[in-house]
């Protein structure tokens, strides 16, 4: 049987700490999973590749691309932006938001 008194048996110091806890956690996650490293690491690692690709391209396929090498500006490309990508992430990290702090009186 549970106890109907609303008694938990926390202290109010025990719930703060858990909750201050739980904000540092979710302030971690945010930081982990935000879009901008994804994007970032990605166009940062295929760009990697196109450009390597590119810099090994052979003449047959350079002139198929009517004289461009399209492989090696196009990792250019990808590189430039995913270092973009990483540098907004750093310049600008990710604050996650704290919902207010709930009322004692519900409002009517």
């Amino acid at each position: 049987m549970t106890d109907q008194s609303g008694y938990s048996g926390f202290s109010e110091k025990d719930v703060q700490r858990e909750v201050t806890e739980l904000e540092g956690k979710s302030a971690t996650a945010a930081r982990i999973f935000d879009l901008r490293r994804i994007i970032g690491g990605l166009f940062v690692v295929y760009g990697i590749i196109v450009t390597i690709v590119g810099i090994t391209d052979s003449p047959a396929a350079i002139e198929k691309a009517q004289g461009v090498n399209i492989n090696l500006w196009t990792g250019i490309g990808m590189l430039l932006l995913g270092v973009f990508f990483l540098v907004w992430l750093k310049l600008r990290p990710a604050v996650p938001t704290t919902p207010p702090p709930p009322e004692d009186e519900p409002k009517q």
